[in-house]
């Protein structure tokens, strides 16, 4: 499926942010484990979330969904070894957390993807894994994986050689599932919903310490089973809805029921140095999430450096900032960001090859990239390649706001995994995507 993003004059209204993928799939796992008649709404009923839906069920969970209410029903069978090989598709939060799950549950399984999934890096998982008493078998550090029974040590301690909240949600989900504790300590802080969804059902967690805010402690506790879950809106989602209204003329928006989990909300620190119009409004909390409402407004951006330590919690806006790195008066740098290389693409090139096609000047770094914006109307007269990565397809969308003619880009069938509705939502506000053959 290609998409083709015309030039619109302006942005208006107002629309609710869909569901968060990593909270979705985070709180069927983690209900699963409470085995409790639940409702989770605000699901975000996507392909990555249901591809982990379907894991789950293959193990013995019971979860039912409808629209974006998912329904997890008590069972007299906790888990079981899966009959099937489990298949993720392209869901890379999925295969990791469900590989710490079914380690520390000791259950055999086979675990696989798609063809982009299958060549992520999972060694930064199998190494902690092994070292916990995990059994595992791969293919060269790659899906598909295999797990056999295993016996996971207690007061397991592991410094992470790298700043990923997969591979730490997976150890917590391991040490849970097995009923140990366990001591994590992270070079830089990364998004938190694992460690806050523990703590809104009563486990035994200290994380963001002021002495030590990247060292993150479970001492294993029975959780404390709930009726209802609430799923925030997406911030990932809502950070193209942003930049697409910014980068507009005469344009504002307002964004309802957004996630602004403090790991989460990078890149309006990022856009609001840039010089962005943002506003929160309704901030709440929810399930033990901050939730608000985002009111943005077009703005006259300028280029920045991106300081390093906000580039782990803000890797996958990372895309379309770079978007709205084209429009910013000046010089935009971002570094620190070689993990972009192992994503659903290898982004750093995908963006290069885009800004390329949009005769945007650009710089490859070693470890990120350096756009100089322009204040001119883009034009691109050539297909922008997806590389099947679902943000890299959605931020190219976004530019054609401000196109002579129109931004055409290929393989967009992939934003179906973590934004099924993009194109109406998008066009609701006044954009104007179409299919393009």
């Amino acid at each position: 499926m290609n998409l083709a993003s015309y030039k619109t004059k302006s942005l208006h209204g107002e629309v609710t942010c869909p569901g968060d993928k990593s909270v979705s799939q985070r709180i069927v796992i983690i209900g699963s484990l409470l085995n409790c008649d639940m409702r989770v709404s605000g699901f975000l009923n996507a392909q990555d979330p249901l591809s982990t839906v379907n894991a789950l069920n293959s193990i013995g969970s019971s979860i039912s969904i409808n629209g974006n209410e998912v329904i997890l029903k008590k069972r007299e069978v906790m888990f079981k070894d899966p009959e099937q090989v489990l298949n993720l598709g392209n869901s890379g939060t999925g295969a990791r957390l469900l590989l710490g799950l079914i380690s520390g549950l000791g259950l055999r399984s086979t675990i696989t993807g798609d063809s982009s999934l299958s060549k992520r890096p999972m060694n930064r998982i199998i190494e902690p894994l092994n070292m916990m008493g995990a059994r595992l078998s791969s293919d060269k550090g790659m899906l598909p994986i295999s797990t056999h029974a295993s016996k996971i040590m207690n007061n397991f301690e592991y410094e992470m050689p790298i700043a990923s909240a997969q591979v730490k949600s997976c150890l917590l989900l391991t040490a849970m599932s097995a009923k140990k504790n366990i001591k994590i300590t992270e070079p830089k802080i990364t998004r938190d919903h694992t460690e806050r969804m523990i703590d809104f059902f009563g486990g035994d967690i200290a994380y963001g310490n002021n002495q030590n805010s990247r060292l993150i402690e479970l001492n294993y506790s029975e959780l404390e089973p709930k009726d209802t879950f609430n799923v925030p809106g997406d911030f990932s989602s809502a950070s193209f809805i942003i930049v697409a209204t910014i980068i507009s003329k005469d344009s504002e928006v307002l964004i309802k029921n957004v996630g602004l989990n403090e790991s989460r909300k990078g890149l309006l620190e990022i856009l609001t140095l840039m010089g962005a119009d943002i506003f929160i409004k309704n901030q709440k909390e929810i399930s033990n999430e901050i939730v608000g409402d985002i009111y943005v407004r077009s703005s006259e951006l300028n280029g920045v450096d991106v300081p390093d330590d906000i580039i782990p919690n803000i890797i996958d806006e990372i895309p379309i900032l770079s978007i709205a790195s084209c429009f910013a008066d000046g010089q935009t740098v971002i570094r620190n960001a070689s993990e972009l290389r192992v994503k659903e693409s290898d982004r750093l090139n995908a963006i290069s090859e885009g800004l390329l096609k949009l005769k945007i000047k650009h710089d490859i770094l070693d470890d990120g990239i350096s756009i100089t914006g322009t204040s001119k109307e883009i034009r691109c007269d050539e297909f922008i390649n997806s590389f099947d990565d679902h943000r890299i397809a959605m931020s190219f969308l976004i530019s054609g706001v401000r196109s002579e003619n129109c931004v055409r880009v290929k393989n967009c069938k992939n934003i179906e995994t973590s934004f099924p509705n993009f194109k109406d939502i998008m066009n609701s506000i006044g954009m104007k995507i179409d299919d393009e053959n």
